[in-house]
């Protein structure tokens, strides 16, 4: 077993950068990540080597990865963590097998899970998430469809549907819940940043030039497989995401790519049992922090949108700033780190405000959830529907631990991360309680499904230590 001073997990831009700066300061770092390259889900490094892209991100990711190649920081990439101890011992699995680390500090920059509304045949094969068509146009350079409706709310929409055009797609449409008085009410954060408003407008632009229909204020009602295709349904919505009656558009395509914001990934802040607080604005649970990441556990840190969503550029200097507070409270340098401290708090304070503004178009709308059918399924990996859940509500369920060993929601491999968000919100509005009182899912052990084999290794019978007899 290795001991470091900090361990961090993520090696999205929040994670690097914590790693970076903390190590500069003179700490020994350890950084894990499941993934094989740096960069999280926004600097996502291409599957393949040669593969040319001249994008921002790709550039940005690049730097990253070569800053981190540079210094003195222990990546471990392509390692799943599966265990966090309260003492701040890290088990992970790896190509070369098992492998524990301990440390005196922890920063946690877990990044988020996609949220997808369910709606009627949401799990049918050829409808994914916004998360997962940018994977295969970054990593994979693969198109998600040759014709593909990309459809839900937040900056990804356009993300997804400019990637699309400039790899050589077809988009048959743009459906956005939110309307053109959203965007433009978040206009003035997105002056603060006036390069990803350059970005943002270059998306726009050739969305535009497509000719793409873009229809605001709808959202997806159904998706019907038809022959080798999908037949998706729109319906215009109010600001709250509740579909209202009216005509409802048919679009024939191979792909539909949706997503409905981000939530944060709390579980390892929860199973370490640090203070929580509920915020909708910030994407869900989050847990209280102060302003450089510190939460009510001693020595442990959370980063980036694990700690509330507000993007990649503020994750970035969130972890540098908790980084240097890092070191500080562990003694390194301490002096000489306030100047570094105080430049990195202001310039995450500007980043932050663009974020937090992009995270409001995001935010979960409650009579977008009100309006999901009975027997649409809620939990993918138990086939629980809405109706069961209900059914649960009306049975005595109040929290969703209640829920969870009454219907199995939550049981399966995500461990809740897909259907955590909706089922709550599903629990508390048929209680007719504040979001909070009805909770979040336990974390336990493992963070992520494990096989047996990948815990153990290989081995034969005769490898198996068998205690000599007692003597009689």
């Amino acid at each position: 077993m290795t001991d470091y001073d900090l361990i961090v997990l993520g090696a999205g831009p929040a994670g690097v950068n914590a790693a970076l700066a903390a190590s500069a300061a003179g700490l020994r770092v350890a950084l894990f990540d499941e993934n094989r390259a740096a960069g999280g889900q926004v600097y996502r490094a291409p599957a393949f080597a040669g593969t040319t892209d001249d994008s921002a991100e790709r550039q940005a990711g690049d730097a990253l990865r070569e800053a981190l190649a540079k210094s003195r920081v222990s990546a471990f990439l392509g390692h799943q963590v599966w265990a966090v101890t309260a003492d701040f011992q890290v088990d992970a699995v790896g190509p070369q097998g098992s492998l524990s680390c301990t440390s005196r500090a922890l920063v946690v920059a877990s990044g988020t899970t996609e949220r997808v509304v369910p709606f009627e045949g949401w799990t049918t094969p050829g409808v994914i998430g916004l998360a997962a068509a940018t994977i295969l146009l970054k990593s994979q350079k693969v198109l998600p469809g040759k014709t593909t409706l990309v459809a839900g709310c937040g900056p990804l929409l356009a993300a997804v549907a400019a990637g699309t055009l400039k790899a050589g797609g077809e988009l048959r449409g743009i459906v956005d819940v939110a309307g053109f008085g959203d965007w433009l009410r978040a206009l003035p954060a997105m002056l603060a940043r006036p390069d990803i408003l350059r970005q943002g407008l270059a998306w726009a632009w050739a969305i535009r030039r497509s000719r793409t229909p873009l229809y605001a204020r709808h959202t997806l009602v159904r998706v019907i497989p038809e022959g080798e295709r999908l037949r998706a349904e729109l319906a215009p919505c109010d600001r709250a995401g509740r579909a209202l009656p009216g005509e409802r558009k048919q679009v024939l395509v191979d792909c539909v790519a949706v997503g409905h914001g981000l939530t944060p990934a709390t579980e390892i802040t929860r199973l370490l049992h640090a203070r929580h607080r509920y915020s909708r604005k910030a994407g869900g649970w989050v847990a209280i922090t102060d302003d450089c990441g510190r939460t009510s556990r001693e020595r442990l840190y959370v980063v980036g949108d694990a700690a509330g969503i507000a993007g990649a550029a503020a994750a970035a200097e969130h972890g540098t700033l908790a980084g240097l507070a890092c070191a500080r409270e562990l003694g390194a340098a301490a002096g000489s780190l306030d100047p570094a401290l105080g430049q990195a708090q202001r310039r995450h304070a500007r980043a932050a405000r663009f974020g937090h503004a992009m995270a409001r178009l995001m935010a979960l709308r409650e009579g977008h959830v009100q309006g999901i059918a009975a027997d649409t399924i809620i939990c993918r990996c138990e086939d629980v529907t809405r109706g069961e859940i209900d059914a649960a509500c009306d049975a005595g369920a109040r929290d969703v631990n209640q829920l969870k060993a009454w219907t199995r929601c939550g049981m399966g491999p995500c461990q809740g991360r897909t259907c955590g968000d909706v089922a709550a919100e599903l629990l508390a509005t048929r209680l007719d309680v504040p979001r909070e009182a009805v909770g979040i899912f336990s974390a336990r052990t493992p963070l992520r499904p494990m096989t047996v084999g990948a815990l153990t290794g290989a081995f034969v019978y005769a490898d198996i230590p068998i205690p000599k007899a007692a003597p009689l």
